[in-house]
């Protein structure tokens, strides 16, 4: 998340200076402009010129969220004034990011700003989706309503990342321990066989020099592969970053086989249950597409929802650009189409997430069924490797004093 330094008219007509946490420029100028602000300036910062901040919480996690809008909802339901009942989950909360945020919006509350708008004054915490929604429930006189919608919107958030990181963190554990196994063998072991080696006076096979020399090179040059490698890690992430690598990366996603039928799933799963969140609570349909947007993980479904909204603008309906961007299964398009043929848009777009939510916990049982066997038999080639570079030599040498 990026840093935009801003300079503004606020209400009053005095301008103001600040800083803003947002994905991308526009979705800082629309958080300014949520606000009543007048923007003049709006430009991205870097380490040198962003404001210095000592915040040191984290950010709250869609779990966090989901318990936040649940308690929020039953609290009020019960009687509750808003700013008690923000009063008291400030208090119980475990997440300082999120009880410091809470108790701002509670003292912006006590001066007469509506709950939405106070909310979106903290976008590093209250996703901009949980504000539009606030303020749906409030023009329409059911903010607990609204609030219990974005608790279940949340939990299955949360469900879908769990799954998402339960099948990733299998095979980048292995794969540290595998790397940590072959650096041991080749600083720790393999140098001292070097010494047995050394007395048998014969040529050795080609197996066993490549990794010998792979070992004296780890061993004599790694004051510098370190750094490398932590450097070529950092420069990974921060082209990640970068509008070209979140296009390189996003496309690399939908080119490996296995990992492109869970991106997808996992796409469809997100916008159809936060499409059908936004437009049960009222939002319109241009205003919940592009909210939906910036929700998207991967660029390249972002990318196609902000196109889509030019078409929508035009009268075209959003299951044509859906179908047209050629990103979404068959299935998305079609029920979309039912939909709103039907009159029942929100409805098919409920169901929709609900079937890839269940196609998405099957999509992770069937990448982890299919890494389970590829990363055995890759373990197993360099654990052979390795031992046959150990035991080439020794059979050498038995067949040499079998000749004699």
């Amino acid at each position: 998340m990026a840093v935009w330094g801003y300079v503004a008219i606020d209400k009053s007509g005095k301008e103001v200076k600040g800083s803003r946490d947002a994905d991308n420029k526009d979705l800082a100028l629309r958080d300014l402009k949520n606000q009543g602000l007048i923007v003049l300036e709006l430009t991205e910062q870097n380490m040198l010129t962003k404001d210095i901040s000592f915040d040191f919480g984290s950010k709250p996690t869609p779990r966090d969220m989901a318990v936040f809008c649940r308690q929020f909802a039953s609290i009020t339901r019960a009687g509750v004034t808003i700013i008690e009942t923000l009063n008291m989950l400030a208090d119980s909360t475990e997440n300082k990011k999120m009880q410091k945020a809470l108790y701002a919006v509670r003292a912006d509350v006590e001066k007469g700003e509506s709950f939405a708008d106070s909310l979106a004054e903290h976008p590093a915490v209250f996703p901009e989706l949980l504000v539009q929604m606030a303020r749906a429930g409030e023009a329409s006189g059911s903010l607990d309503t609204a609030m219990e919608r974005m608790a279940i919107q949340f939990e299955k958030s949360a469900k879908t990342q769990a799954l998402v990181k339960k099948a990733m963190i299998y095979p980048i554990v292995v794969a540290l321990i595998a790397v940590v196994v072959v650096i041991v063998m080749l600083v720790f072991v393999i140098p001292r066989y070097m010494d047995m080696f050394e007395q048998l006076d014969t040529e050795l096979p080609a197996i066993t020099l490549a990794v010998v020399g792979l070992s004296n090179f780890i061993q004599n040059n790694w004051y510098i592969i370190i750094p490398v490698v932590v450097a070529a890690v950092f420069v990974i992430k921060a082209y990640a970053k970068t509008n070209s690598g979140k296009h390189v990366f996003g496309k690399l996603q939908m080119k490996i086989p296995a990992v492109k039928n869970l991106v997808v799933k996992t796409a469809s799963a997100q916008m159809a249950r936060t499409l059908s969140t936004l437009l049960t609570a009222g939002v319109p349909l241009i205003e919940a597409v592009d909210i939906v947007s910036d929700t998207m993980g991967n660029i390249w479904f972002k990318e196609a929802l902000k196109s889509a909204l030019e078409q929508i603008m035009v009268g075209v309906p959003l299951s044509q650009p859906v179908q047209t961007c050629g990103l979404f299964p068959p299935m998305v398009y079609h029920m979309m189409r039912i939909g709103e043929e039907a009159g029942s848009t929100e409805e098919m777009l409920n169901k929709l997430a609900d079937y890839y939510e269940e196609e998405v916990e099957m999509a992770v049982q069937s990448l982890m069924a299919a890494m389970e066997p590829m990363i055995i038999i890759v373990l197993a080639g360099i654990v052979g490797i390795l031992i046959a570079a150990v035991m080439a030599p020794m059979v050498t040498m038995y067949a040499a004093l079998d000749n004699l």
